[in-house]
């Protein structure tokens, strides 16, 4: 297992000879896996800064996209783990239009290249925001907090629609019927495991109401193929499609009819 050694980035500088950085925590694992992370002692200084673990080679995030990223989130003190998308398979959406987050996460993410692995330590009002999908609890704006972030990638909010909006269902398809493959995809495909970037809807069955829309999150969503990782029926009707591609499928348990755009597959 590798050991990580960050380039470091020092957001907040001062006149003069800084005196030397407190040292950062080490994180072990390769990208994409949970990682390890080994809190030093003493305090993490009042400085929030932002390491590059490890470089990604994937396309830039910019401003305007919805970057999408796995996030394990761990309190400075005690190196107890207060939030991770690692074990709910839902990477959060971090949308770059304009709308407030902290100054820490626009620099970290901002043209960061997709797959690109990063250490945040900083005080819990920097390292967490208003639109960040961490249930971390009610923490103290002060209480110093260690996130280590990969990146999955930045995706326009209308990445890969092929039309817009997204389609009904086609007529006649119930929640019981084998998936249709409504658009041929020319990319990778997808398989069981899988974590994959989609736009959708939803709609009940059989009045065919809206009930669920990628749109309603400001753009694409990612999700991992496994039963506790995505939504009731994912797993049969996306496996097998290929990037590009879209696909309507049913649900039967939870009464649903999905029209999925497969925008991109991080580890197929």
């Amino acid at each position: 297992m590798r050991l990580l050694w960050p380039a470091l980035l020092v957001l907040a500088t001062s006149c003069g000879t800084a005196p030397a950085a407190p040292p950062l925590p080490e994180v072990k694992g390769a990208f994409g896996a949970r990682p390890q992370v080994i809190i030093p002692a003493g305090k993490p200084g009042r400085t929030t800064r932002v390491a590059e673990l490890e470089p990604g080679g994937g396309r830039e995030t910019a401003p305007g996209d919805v970057v999408l990223a796995d996030v394990e989130l761990r309190l400075w003190r005690g190196n107890q783990t207060r939030a991770s998308t690692y074990g709910t398979h839902r990477p959060i959406a971090v949308v770059l239009d304009g709308r407030p987050i902290p100054r820490v996460w626009r620099e970290a993410v901002v043209g960061r290249p997709a797959g690109s692995r990063l250490l945040l330590v900083g005080p819990a009002a920097q390292v967490l925001g208003p639109d960040l999908d961490l249930d971390a609890g009610d923490l103290p704006p002060g209480e110093p907090l260690v996130a280590v972030v990969d990146i999955l990638g930045g995706y326009p909010p209308d990445a890969r629609l092929v039309g817009r909006p997204l389609p009904s269902p086609p007529a006649g398809l119930t929640p019981d019927d084998p998936a249709r493959t409504l658009i041929g995809g020319s990319g990778e495909a997808v398989r069981a495991g899988s974590k994959v970037v989609v736009q959708y809807v939803a709609v009940d069955w059989p009045s065919r109401t809206l009930a669920d829309s990628s749109y309603r999150t400001g753009g694409p969503a990612a999700f991992t193929l496994t039963g506790d990782g995505a939504p009731a029926g994912w797993v049969e009707g996306l496996r097998g499609q290929r990037v590009g591609g879209r696909v309507a499928f049913g649900s039967p348990p939870e009464g649903l009819l999905y029209v999925v755009d497969v925008v991109d597959c991080v580890d197929c």
